[in-house]
């Protein structure tokens, strides 16, 4: 199983943000369209991202909903029928949420940084340092926490949820 180390935050300045973000970034920004359709899951969660009509990947994970930088661990697999396994997976395990978002990456080393657009939502960041099967969680946190040192993320700012769990709290907002 692939891991990562997952931190969200909230924007409060999102020019200044970016421009801290594009300051160390060695890529980006790629922009990114995403449709993530929640399915109810016994444990850890499982979500089909729809990037279009012929392009998607069903993403299970699990981590613990936590404001400090926690490891995730994931499975993907990508389709070109998203659409088709939309309607299987609504069908057998019923679907608990829509959430739609606007997706800047750049790259950080092996770090991810995500500016998303979540729409009933706002300004969101997440950073996911990718760790390969040698590194320990430890090392990925102290990546994760130097990130959030330079970007001036403050810990009033940072989120211990997923968005679709954010969204369940607001349900008039849509």
């Amino acid at each position: 199983m692939r891991r990562n180390i997952e931190i969200k935050a909230r924007v409060a300045n999102l020019a200044t943000l970016v421009r801290r973000v594009r300051s160390i970034a060695d890529e980006g920004p790629t922009i990114i369209d995403q449709e993530d359709t929640f399915f109810h899951s016994p444990r850890g969660r499982l979500k089909l991202r729809k990037f279009s009509e012929s392009k998607g990947e069903l993403i299970y994970y699990d981590r613990p909903d936590l404001v400090e930088p926690a490891e995730c661990r994931y499975l993907r697999s990508m389709t070109s029928t998203p659409d088709e396994l939309l309607h299987i997976l609504s069908s057998s395990l019923g679907v608990r949420g829509i959430v739609r978002k606007r997706r800047t990456l750049y790259c950080v080393g092996h770090t991810r940084i995500h500016l998303d657009a979540v729409e009933a939502l706002g300004q969101y960041v997440e950073l996911e340092v990718v760790l390969s099967p040698d590194q320990d969680a430890a090392y990925g946190v102290r990546v994760a926490q130097d990130l959030i040192e330079k970007l001036g993320i403050a810990k009033t700012e940072l989120v211990d949820k997923a968005y679709i769990d954010l969204l369940d709290e607001n349900p008039c907002t849509f």
